[in-house]
């Protein structure tokens, strides 16, 4: 299996708000981390007080993609809060990008990773 180039966290995080911008989605770094390698959260607020949050991960493949920390339905807007808290005590070099989007489209996540 031939691995993809890896994108440094700073990089990405950067063209992320970007391509919101693009699409006139409000977007934010809501917290920085590791410049090259810290790991990326997206919290997706849904403006009605729930939330998603996606964590990067790797599919069966080694495809990198995206799995709903919250699970399959928007969450309280605390429950998102408490995931990402949670996330950021086992990984001080968190990235946390905090996107505003009613329908919970957000235009970089194109791989969302099936729970079973």
């Amino acid at each position: 299996m031939a691995s993809e180039p890896k994108l440094k966290a700073k990089l990405f995080v950067h063209a992320a708000i970007r391509r919101c911008g693009i699409e006139a989605i409000p977007a934010v770094v809501a917290r920085k981390g590791d410049e090259d390698a810290g790991t990326i959260l997206v919290k997706v607020n849904r403006c009605d007080g729930t939330a998603e949050v996606y964590t990067q991960a790797r599919d069966g493949t080694g495809r990198l993609g995206w799995l709903k920390s919250t699970g399959a339905e928007p969450v309280d807007d605390s429950r998102a809060e408490a995931v990402i808290a949670r996330a950021r005590d086992v990984d001080y070099d968190l990235w946390v990008i905090e996107v505003d989007s009613r329908d919970g489209r957000v235009p970089f996540i194109d791989h969302v990773l099936a729970v079973r």
